[in-house]
């Protein structure tokens, strides 16, 4: 005979609706309006349950979503991640891109090989994120943060490629991949 289910279980929404509460700050469709909180639509859900678990675990600095991510269980985090996977990349409606500094931030793309990780067209894979299209303001911090040592991957690459990436160079890199990566 199979178990009831708890009280508890029988009265949380399945994630799918609990899911429109991410949409609150990431946007409708995960398509952000919001300065400085990154677009959730595009990325793939080995990347998406590598970051909540992050928070979950408190490796990653952001207490909005720490507060969010600590009562997931795993099958949240899984459930949560593929919903996320479903959401077709689109980009936040931005303002209309420089050439100059599109021209100098893919260059430095070009330069620091940011292609190799994250794809031709930056759209990432499995556990590397989608770039292309994302905002510019939340590319651009978070792009700082690595090079700072203030935010760190699961791996040490984004840190070491971006301690050599001139400081004023961060800012045409971030508006290259939000405006002009494919």
């Amino acid at each position: 005979m199979a178990a009831e289910p708890s009280a508890a279980a029988a009265s949380t929404p399945p994630p799918s609706e609990r899911f429109a509460i991410c949409l609150g700050c990431h946007g409708p469709g995960g398509v952000s309006a919001t300065p400085l909180v990154p677009s959730l639509a595009g990325q793939h859900p080995f990347y998406a349950i590598t970051q909540l678990f992050l928070f979950r675990e408190g490796r990653r600095d952001n207490d909005a979503m720490a507060q969010m991510a600590k009562g997931m269980s795993d099958a949240d985090l899984r459930a949560f991640s593929t919903l996320i996977g479903k959401l077709p990349a689109t980009s936040p409606v931005a303002s209309p891109p420089d050439p100059a500094r599109l021209a100098q931030g893919r260059a430095v793309a070009t330069r620091y090989r940011c292609a190799s990780c994250h794809g031709d067209d930056y759209a990432g894979g499995a556990q590397v994120p989608r770039i292309a299209g994302q905002r510019e303001d939340y590319l651009e911090q978070t792009l700082r943060a690595f090079a700072a040592g203030r935010r760190i991957g699961y791996t040490p690459a984004m840190n070491e490629v971006m301690a050599g990436i001139k400081p004023e160079e961060i800012g045409d890199l971030a508006h290259f991949l939000a405006h002009g990566a494919p």
